[in-house]
């Protein structure tokens, strides 16, 4: 049992750290590009959210990358 609760608690810190990337990624592409993407969204500019969701998908993929490594 004592193996199993550690390897969940290690599952559950990795993937706080995930989240954490992930997000911290999202935060500098918003901070790096002088268009304000989030306000172009709700102006109903689907470039603009295309755009973004590649963004995080890319961000993803390279998280999912570094953790499983």
């Amino acid at each position: 049992m004592e193996i199993f609760m550690t390897q969940l608690l290690l599952s559950l810190a990795w993937t706080v750290v995930g989240i954490v990337l992930v997000l911290g990624g999202t935060w500098l592409f918003d901070k790096l590009t002088p268009t304000d993407y989030r306000g172009e969204i709700r102006k109903g500019n689907i470039a603009a959210g295309i755009v973004l969701a590649s963004v995080v998908l890319s961000i993803t993929a390279i998280v999912v990358s570094v953790v499983l490594t």
